[in-house]
């Protein structure tokens, strides 16, 4: 499912994940993590604030064992 149009100050996870400037995949760990939380839509195709995806993006993220650094 697409969305044809969404309520202003809302996006996708792809919006979201250019908006932030990281990958669609790093949205979907922010989620799982608890960083970032669903503003609505479905399971499959859910949709985050602005606001949340900005807060997200500065948010202080802990440090997995084993990850790497970003350089």
């Amino acid at each position: 499912m697409q969305y044809t149009s969404l309520p202003p100050g809302y996006l996708t996870t792809t919006l979201a994940a250019q908006a932030a400037g990281v990958q669609p995949a790093t949205i979907r760990d922010w989620v799982r993590r608890g960083i970032l939380h669903r503003a609505g839509g479905s399971t499959r195709h859910p949709i985050y604030t602005v606001d949340a995806v900005t807060t997200a993006q500065t948010a202080a993220k802990p440090n997995r064992p084993g990850q790497r650094a970003h350089r």
